[in-house]
């Protein structure tokens, strides 16, 4: 057992771009920025240049290694983006976000940097609006307006996507049919987006559309695996943190179980001895489990005690958020209210229109190859060089073997002598590293 502490560099609760850079790049950086140090200011296009950081994905693409991102946000989001991106502020998904200052200082968008950053093999999730120029409208929902291109700069980066791959078999599909239809032994490239913006809550997902975020990541690691060198694959569930923000425990959970899934998952398609497992979260969110409930009630339900005020309570509640509902002082009778549907929104101490993150240190598991080196407490920003020196990427690899490479029957003891590494985080991402196949 390892626990991670996640402050940022100028707030004692971060977000998920400055976690994702902390354990993605191993640097810790401030609220708002991703891809970039401390040195860069939040929304201030000109202190990013020439602090720019790179990530573990990159790192392992340099080595020779297939990388990929699968997601259940946007590929644009502050955790998938740190992987690729270097940006000021995590909200200038296209170039319709920039501001005027940050178009003239030279600043790229996310999504411009989606394409032309790194060279990344497999990318599947959200943010089709984002790709195409303004007014494109969306081949699954034509009538909505806000699901229409956004781009400004005429650009259809899909179609510049695909113009990268001469030679190769790269792959563009936005529904679940051509998803199904990609076969992983003859794809090379693979680009994946089933919404204009995050994909739908698992709870509420078309089975029809979009496949769940265990067939996304089966499919990722089919397709990297064929790589001999390894594959490094980061995989979000971001809609769990999506959900807590919204303050639905039951909709979070689901997610979180979906997660779990994909996590079982990848355990199945890829071998113990030649993978470094790790899972953990960006950081923490507000949500208490409370009340004293019987063993086998519903943690959806109702504590069977009820509070000074005479009235019952959920077992589940947020610190902050939009469940928080006073109504002449008194909280609501719930004793006639379905705490335990998809939509219910869990009383809250604090009113905000979004619950905020928590600052507690989270749990991170590993197994595999180096697994020893995930102990005690450590910063965040420790995750990254663990995770590089278990598989000899980046730039420090003075304790790699060099002159030759490692076979199977080699010292199983280090991962690159034997596979990869895999991160998970609960509340947004998981990390598929396999070095060696």
């Amino acid at each position: 057992m390892f626990a991670l502490q996640t402050y940022s560099v100028d707030f004692q609760i971060p977000d998920s771009a400055a976690t994702a850079t902390a354990y993605l790049c191993g640097v810790k950086t401030n609220l708002n920025t991703l891809g970039v140090n401390a040195a860069a200011r939040n929304g201030v296009c000109k202190s990013q240049k020439g602090n720019e950081v790179t990530s573990i994905l990159k790192w392992a693409k340099d080595t020779g290694k297939s990388v990929g991102i699968v997601t259940t946000t946007r590929v644009q989001h502050a955790t998938p983006a740190t992987a690729y991106a270097h940006t000021a502020s995590r909200k200038w998904y296209s170039d319709a976000d920039l501001p005027a200052s940050a178009k003239r200082d030279g600043c790229a968008d996310i999504a411009f940097q989606l394409v032309n950053n790194t060279d990344i093999d497999v990318i599947i999730g959200g943010g089709r609006k984002y790709m195409t120029p303004k007014g494109t409208k969306d081949p699954e929902y034509p009538r909505d307006f806000t699901a229409r291109g956004k781009r400004q700069d005429g650009l259809n980066l899909i179609d510049e996507w695909q113009k990268k791959k001469v030679g190769k078999v790269a792959r563009y599909v936005w529904n679940r049919t051509d998803f199904d239809a990609v076969d992983p032994e003859t794809t090379d490239y693979l680009m994946a987006l089933f919404e204009p913006g995050d994909l739908r809550f698992e709870a509420v997902r078309d089975p029809k559309m979009d496949p769940s975020i265990v067939e996304t990541t089966e499919k990722a690691i089919r397709i990297l695996q064929k790589n001999k060198k390894g594959f490094f694959l980061l995989v979000e569930g971001g809609r769990i943190d999506q959900a807590h923000h919204d303050g639905r425990g039951s909709m979070a959970l689901h997610e979180t179980v979906a997660f779990d899934s994909a996590i079982a998952k990848a355990l199945e398609l890829t071998k113990e001895e030649e993978t470094l497992t790790v899972v953990t979260a960006d950081h923490a969110q507000p949500f208490i489990f409370n009340g004293y409930p019987f063993r086998g009630q519903s943690i959806l339900g109702k504590s069977p005690l009820w509070a000074s005020d005479f009235r019952p309570y959920t077992m589940l509640m947020y610190g902050s958020g939009p469940g928080h509902k006073n109504i002449n002082g008194s909280r609501p009778d719930l004793r006639d209210v379905d705490t335990k549907t998809n939509n219910y929104v869990q009383y809250a101490a604090v009113p905000t229109e979004s619950s905020t993150h928590s600052g507690e240190d989270v749990a991170i598991l590993a197994r595999g190859p180096m697994s020893h080196l995930f102990q005690g407490v450590q910063e965040q920003n420790y995750v990254a060089h663990a995770m590089a020196y278990a598989a000899c990427v980046g730039e420090d690899q003075s304790h790699c073997v060099s002159t030759v490479l490692p076979t199977r029957d080699n010292d199983h003891n280090h991962a690159a002598a034997t596979g990869g590494a895999l991160l998970s985080c609960l509340l947004s991402v998981m990390l598929v590293f396999t070095l060696f196949m």
